[in-house]
């Protein structure tokens, strides 16, 4: 983990940050989809073969909270990453047990914001990527970062 706060000023447009690696295994998913997404092809490995996606899947749910946790190990705001919407979110392909999940966050947008000084909003691309290097989830996110003391 960057151990490194960052702030508004650290987040310039086109800056990408990458990292994170987190495997996806079945009893993972399971353990996961039986609390809070409970549908056979996330909780049961033979049911799951008959589903639309012919094997166990993670739920897309699932996959949002482990981008959250790497969102916030690899992009360390300064006083937690506050949400302020998300612009876009797709899950553009299932996530299989057995993968390997990494995150790619881009910096799109930086704005101070006029009704509180001292913080600004940043537009970030995010995406999870399977072991293959391809998209399962990904999201335009904006989020209130703090500038630094005296602002810009």
């Amino acid at each position: 983990m960057n151990e490194r706060l960052l702030y508004f000023e650290d987040l310039t447009p086109g800056r990408v940050f990458e990292g994170g690696r987190e495997l996806m295994d079945a009893e993972r998913i399971k353990v996961f989809a039986r609390e809070f997404d409970p549908q056979p092809f996330h909780t049961d490995e033979e049911a799951a073969k008959e589903s639309f996606f012919g094997e166990l899947v993670a739920s897309g749910w699932h996959t949002a909270a482990v981008t959250m946790r790497m969102m916030v190990e690899i992009m360390p705001i300064a006083g937690g990453s506050i949400g302020a919407g998300i612009d876009e979110f797709r899950w553009p392909r299932p996530c299989p047990a057995g993968e390997t999940l990494s995150l790619r966050m881009t910096v799109l947008e930086a704005r101070p914001m006029r009704s509180k000084p001292g913080q600004g909003l940043v537009r970030t691309r995010v995406e999870t990527l399977n072991t293959a290097g391809e998209p399962v989830q990904s999201m335009v996110c904006i989020t209130v970062v703090p500038m630094r003391e005296g602002g810009i």
